[in-house]
């Protein structure tokens, strides 16, 4: 199947996941990742219907964006963000998904206080404490999220994770149950510069899981554009 294709299948299974719990499939954002994929490719996704694209890599970002500037895209920073890297990227992206360090946050909010903007940030956790993913644990995301009460250019808008792989997504749905209750805590905690507003979990292997536990934006790679050229988790 093409890119179009794929994803009408893939808005097909939201629909049909939302139906089944009574949820709006208009509430869940599709979020194509295009990491290794060209422009030309990502750009049929956008043609197909999603003007959410996410990246892992700074470079590719830059990259894309100069290319595909011409169409209204909404770039979405999913991956590791050095601190040097940030000035790069601030005025491109609508979200950054991966803020899981008080020096990142801490840059992030000088670039955009130097460049007179209020950065979107979520905040990445990583449920099931694998050594190989970043991310906030569970018992420190309350005090994390209270630091980042000083950084008056940011705004938090909800928090982020990647499940660990199974083969059975049923095998991950206590970490979609768990970010949700998080998620509702922090919800209830009147925190300056926060609203929760975005729960960002669930890719190809495991997202009708994760939107059955509460989450509104899926980040999808493989079941969009296939396979890769490398195993990585997206």
């Amino acid at each position: 199947m093409g890119i179009r294709e794929n994803i009408d299948d893939i808005m097909k299974r939201v629909e049909n996941t939302c139906k089944k719990i009574g949820r709006a499939p208009k509430d869940i954002t599709v979020i194509a990742v295009s990491k290794t994929v060209d422009s030309e490719r990502a750009k049929e996704a956008v043609e197909a219907g999603i003007n959410n694209l996410g990246e892992n890599r700074v470079q590719e970002l830059i990259k894309k964006y100069d290319e595909l500037k011409d169409i209204d895209i909404k770039w979405h920073m999913i991956g590791h963000l050095q601190k040097n890297k940030v000035k790069y990227i601030l005025d491109k992206t609508v979200l950054i998904h991966s803020v899981e360090s008080l020096s990142l946050a801490e840059e992030i909010n000088k670039r955009a206080e130097k460049n007179n903007l209020t950065a979107n940030v979520l905040i990445e956790l990583n449920i099931g404490e694998e050594e190989s993913k970043f991310g906030i644990t569970e018992e420190n995301v309350y005090d994390f999220i209270l630091s980042l009460e000083q950084f008056d250019n940011i705004k938090v808008l909800g928090l982020m994770t990647v499940a660990p792989f199974c083969e059975n997504p049923e095998d991950v749905r206590w970490v979609f149950k768990t970010m949700k209750n998080i998620y509702d805590k922090i919800s209830t905690m009147n925190l300056k510069n926060t609203e929760m507003k975005y729960l960002s979990m669930g890719m190809t292997n495991d997202f009708e899981i994760a939107i059955e536990e509460g989450s509104n934006i899926i980040r999808i790679g493989t079941a969009i554009f296939g396979a890769r050229k490398y195993k990585e988790e997206e």
